[in-house]
């Protein structure tokens, strides 16, 4: 699945288009890399989203759309941190 799907479907993000600028922008590593939005997520990944003032770390427990939709949690919080502004 892609990451910008993946984190919409996942509800990390809210819109697909908000998701594809975020990879875009570089504020989404996959496994330590920035990627592009057409990357794609597989179980085990760790995924990093840098919103403005918090800092998410996930490992991808499930990769399968149908099991996202059906509600099955698609990820693990490794960490959740404020991030001061520089």
């Amino acid at each position: 699945m892609r990451v910008d799907l993946f984190l919409k479907l996942s509800r990390l993000v809210k819109r697909r288009t908000a998701a594809k600028e975020m990879v875009e922008l570089g504020a989404v590593k996959l496994n330590g890399r920035i990627v592009r939005p057409s990357a794609e997520v597989r179980v085990s990944d760790r995924i990093e989203v840098a919103y403005p003032r918090r800092l998410v770390i996930l490992d991808v427990l499930t990769d399968d759309e149908r099991l996202i939709k059906r509600g099955e949690m698609p990820f693990r919080i490794l960490e959740d941190r404020r991030v001061e502004e520089e």
